[in-house]
């Protein structure tokens, strides 16, 4: 049996140990701090988050988003400084991400609207908005899309991502809104009776506020009517009950103080040969 010479593998260990030692003892250390500043980094994190007004499901999100992007950056530190090649492994996870971004570029263009939607809050549940041709209460914000329920209880579901970017209208904003009416009256009616029969409507409806003052003036001299507009000021949630009321009202007070409310007529004349 052929002898072993060990002293050769001695050596050769004690070699490895020299040249590889200091930097493996160096990249265990720096790994054992960074994961230290990186938990600490993370609490801080999630701090701050608590203190803004971020979307509760997207803080578990946001956190785990830094997280791994911190973790990962301490690993290709810490390999490198092992002397492993990096350069290869960041170009084929540079190009496997540019695919996976070009295949799904629509929905990372709803998920990066989703992000916007919910820190910036244009919007919130509950709310009432106009957008991308559309109507409704808001029932739920999701990462890559917004469900809105209409009026007639259908279901519309908006992509985030157009949603962010285009032009909406939020009707829930603000705690006061303005109600608008044209009514009209024939040619020959009073202004005066009917300037004094639409206030006295407004001042019985107790869901009009009083400051700022209603406002009632003739607003077009029609083909066919002389053109009232009536603005008045309500509470957000008070808007269609009292649009639809004071049009209830002035028809049939209209008709009782003797008010006409001019239609479209066509006058036919017969010739007989």
């Amino acid at each position: 049996m052929e002898n072993i010479d060990v002293t050769k593998y001695y050596d050769l260990a004690a070699e490895l140990i020299m040249t590889y030692g200091p930097k493996l003892l160096g990249a265990l250390a720096v790994l054992i701090v960074g994961l230290f500043i990186i938990k600490a980094l993370n609490k801080s994190f999630k701090k701050f988050l608590e203190t803004r007004s971020i979307d509760p499901s997207l803080k578990p999100f946001f956190s785990s988003i830094v997280s791994v992007l911190l973790k990962t950056l301490l690993a290709i530190s810490v390999l490198s400084m092992l002397e492993i090649e990096m350069t290869s492994f960041i170009a084929i996870l540079g190009a496997a991400g540019l695919a996976i971004g070009m295949a799904l570029s629509g929905s990372l263009q709803n998920f990066a609207g989703g992000v916007v939607i919910l820190i910036f809050k244009p919007f919130k549940v509950g709310d009432f908005i106009e957008a991308q041709g559309y109507s409704g209460t808001v029932k739920g914000i999701q990462i890559f899309n917004t469900i809105l329920t209409t009026p007639d209880n259908k279901t519309i579901i908006i992509p985030n991502g157009g949603l962010s970017t285009g032009s909406m209208i939020n009707y829930s904003t603000e705690s006061l809104r303005r109600v608008d009416w044209t009514f009209g009256v024939g040619y020959g009616d009073s202004t005066a009776q009917t300037k004094e029969v639409l206030q006295k409507l407004i001042d019985n409806n107790e869901l009009i506020l009083k400051d700022p003052a209603p406002f009632i003036a003739v607003s077009a001299l029609a083909d066919s009517s002389v053109n009232f507009v009536v603005r008045v000021w309500v509470k957000a949630p008070d808007y269609w009950t009292v649009f639809f009321d004071m049009n209830e009202k002035v028809y049939n007070t209209f008709n009782e103080e003797g008010l006409n409310i001019p239609f479209p007529q066509m006058d036919v004349h017969v010739h007989n040969k």
